[in-house]
């Protein structure tokens, strides 16, 4: 199998010594590129370690001593990007980006990060961007978040870091994590411009650029024609992109990096300054199959591996060099040999580095901050004429979230609220009332109708240093995004060490009850998406008062604490005014009344009987406060925990108001299977607690329209129904 790229040979050494070198593949010269003969050698440099890194890591795998690895082979020519970009220009990567961070940090100054890139390659603790918790590519000093969902996942919030950036700009903000005039990058390859997330964010882009919206930001395409074994049609990524609205194209033959300097330059001068959106199509070859496990020969035949091993980007700047007398072959073939003696050293040594071996090591870096508990906040107001009114009478829950929003604003100009429907409209239930005429368009706006990129656009804002309070505007058009927040948002911290985190409070229109505009798509009473990932906090109001502060408390829980947290708002009590009966303005509040915050994961607690605890949330304690008030002609005294803190679950605290009451009700109003009555009955039996315990919950369905939906939802009389039967076994089984 000589001259074949396998995990055991080198196919650029074994051409390098037979002195088969390609024929040119572009007429650009080191002139037109702009570029040094001694730039063109540091840049070589670059594209060896990355090769040599490569090659190293998978004899690691061979050798049991390193784990699943995907490799930058073939796609050298990223370097050229890295090479005429700032090295503190934001980059997202995808995992074939080696010799794109070799080279940013050989253009930054700095020692070459070969062995930091070794330590993550085997896991190691001393990894200073994951700590051994990932193989990812990613430097905080080079602005090099770390990815490691990379099928187009991390376009979105690319484009919402270019965004950010043309926001700072706008706003002169001086404290932006990034420069002003920053160009943002995100590579990917030619399969993943497939991805439905991928077209979101071209689409994103686009649109912003149609509308004439800075958007400094350069897509790189790195087309190697192949997705694993799946081959991308000829032609295919400059048909669906050369003509595209919106997008500039830039074609380079990432082959030869002497070509690809030369678009780059291009690229980044479109973008930098005339801040739009450039595709950069970079030709590139794959060598050495898809990753460690792949067995490319069971699905290419021989002469197409060799063909493209025959293109190697390394051979092509090598016969650069030598055809303008820069460096000889042996030159050349002793430069190489150097960069692998020394890479394998550093690979032999990073594998006797430390592992984490506890699950607490491990975990650590799940949340941000989380040892630094909330500041208090004290009552807070703006002097807006236009609300005097709605601050002095009890506006219903959708005002009073929007006042808090104005507020919250006004004290910190880091915040923005955008999503669809937000700006003008101020929301379609209200929750944004006003915002854009007191703060204007580019603070409160309207976005694409598109949650992947409305996340994403919040976590890349976020990464400039905004904090972004972005609207989705029912629970059940989340799930069209989910990934952003649990394979993006939720592990930045994680996967980076806890060096980066994306800060945001995402507002969420959800649960069940809502009459006149129902159907599954507007009552959806499933929340589990969020409580299961790690380190997202989720929070429900029960009224317009605990509206007020619980949000004053998300706000500054994600600031502080640097959190992803899911305000959770429930679609039925935007409007409701009233408890009990017309007029008595319970559900309601005077806004100038509410003070401070709801304290972070504490529940609130109604009434102080002893007879039952009922624990619920949402629109789940107003029902509970009905159905106490019938309970109580029954000599049932009740008192209501309502959690508020869904994830993480304040199980303590709910336990210890429960224990003081000798029966225990839990009313869920989401779905029986993967309740939230689920985690709590099991919090239960982890602490050794068995009060006299039944459920409500509703049942495993999707939610009909109409009158339809009470049946498969709870009930105020299903919790009297429980609740009677539960003391009346109490009582049966006292005598």
């Amino acid at each position: 199998m000589a001259g074949s790229i396998a995990a055991s040979e080198d196919g650029f050494a074994d051409r390098l010594g037979r002195n088969k070198l390609p024929e040119p593949l572009s007429s650009v010269s080191l002139t037109d590129a702009a570029i040094s003969p001694t730039e063109l050698v540091g840049l070589f440099e670059s594209q060896l370690a990355s090769r040599a890194l490569d090659l190293g890591a998978r004899k690691l795998g061979v050798e049991k001593r390193g784990f699943y690895s995907i490799g930058s082979a073939g796609h050298e020519g990223n370097a050229a990007l890295a090479n005429i970009l700032r090295p503190n220009d934001p980059a997202f990567l995808h995992y074939r980006s080696g010799a794109f961070l070799i080279e940013r940090a050989r253009k930054a100054g700095g020692e070459t990060p070969l062995w930091n890139m070794a330590l993550s390659f085997v896991a190691s603790a001393d990894d200073p961007i994951s700590g051994g918790r990932h193989k990812v590519i990613g430097s905080k000093s080079l602005f090099v978040p770390p990815q490691t969902s990379t099928i187009a996942s991390h376009l979105p919030k690319a484009v919402g870091a270019a965004f950010g950036v043309a926001l700072a700009r706008t706003h002169k903000k001086a404290d932006a994590q990034a420069s002003l005039d920053s160009v943002v990058v995100a590579s990917f390859g030619d399969a993943s411009a497939n991805h439905s997330t991928a077209q979101g964010a071209f689409n994103t882009a686009a649109h912003t650029a149609y509308r004439g919206l800075p958007l400094p930001i350069i897509f790189l395409c790195e087309d190697n024609g192949i997705g694993i074994s799946v081959k991308t049609p000829a032609g295919w990524i400059k048909t669906a992109f050369s003509n595209r609205p919106g997008l500039r194209y830039v074609y380079s033959d990432g082959r030869d990096v002497v070509d690809a300097v030369a678009a780059a330059r291009t690229a980044q001068s479109i973008a930098r300054q005339s801040r739009i959106p450039v595709f950069l199509h970079m030709r590139t070859v794959r060598l050495m199959g898809h990753a460690g496990s792949d067995l490319e020969a069971s699905y290419r035949a021989r002469p197409e591996i060799e063909r493209e091993a025959d293109q190697d980007p390394l051979l092509h700047t090598a016969r650069r060099l030598i055809e303008n007398s820069i460096l000889s072959r042996e030159e050349i073939r002793n430069l190489y040999g150097s960069i692998k003696h020394r890479v394998e050293s550093i690979l032999n040594a990073a594998c006797d580095r430390p592992k984490l071996e506890t699950a607490e090591a491990v975990m650590s870096t799940i949340s941000p901050a989380s040892e630094q508990a909330p500041s208090e906040n004290p009552k807070t107001q703006t002097k807006n004429p236009a609300d005097a009114r709605a601050r002095s009478e009890p506006p219903h829950m959708s005002r009073l979230i929007s006042l808090t929003l104005a507020d919250e604003m006004a004290l910190n100009p880091n915040i923005i609220v955008f999503g669809e429907d937000v700006g003008k409209k101020g929301g379609v239930y209200g929750a944004t009332t006003r915002l854009q005429k007191q703060f204007g368009p580019s603070r409160a706006f309207d976005t694409v109708l598109d949650e992947q990129s409305i996340l994403g656009m919040a976590i890349g804002a976020a990464h400039i240093g905004y904090l972004p309070i972005p609207e989705i505007q029912f629970l059940a058009y989340v799930h069209n995004a989910e990934d952003q927040i649990r394979g993006e948002a939720a592990t930045l911290s994680f996967f980076s060490g806890g060096q980066y985190a994306n800060p945001m409070v995402v507002r969420v229109a959800g649960l069940a009850y809502q009459k006149g505009f129902g159907g599954h798509f507007h009552n959806d009473n499933s929340v589990a998406v969020f409580r299961d990932i790690p380190g997202v906090i989720l929070a429900c109001p029960s009224s317009g008062g605990e509206a007020v502060r619980l949000l004053r408390t998300c706000i500054r829980v994600a600031r502080e604490q640097k959190r992803v947290v899911i305000f959770l708002e429930p679609i039925a009590l935007y409007g409701t005014k009233d408890l009990h009966v017309e007029g008595d303005g319970l559900m309601a509040a005077v806004y100038e009344d509410v003070d401070g915050d709801a304290p972070f994961g504490a529940p609130g607690v109604i009434g102080d009987g002893a007879d039952l605890a009922i624990i619920t949330y949402g629109n789940g304690v107003s029902m509970a406060q009905k159905a106490s008030t019938t309970l109580a002609k029954d000599n049932i005294a009740a008192k209501i925990i309502d959690i508020r803190w869904l994830s993480p679950l304040p199980i303590d605290a709910i336990i210890k108001q429960a224990a003081a009451c000798n029966s225990v009700l839990i009313v869920d109003e989401c779905r029986r299977t993967g309740s939230l009555s689920e985690e709590i009955i099991a919090g239960f039996a982890d602490h050794q607690f068995a009060p006299n315990l039944a459920r409500v919950t509703g049942e495993d369905s999707f939610i009909p329209l109409g009158p339809a939906a009470d049946t498969v939802l709870v009930q105020e009389a299903d919790i009297i129904r429980a609740a009677r039967a539960l003391i009346k076994d109490k009582r049966k089984a006292a005598e």
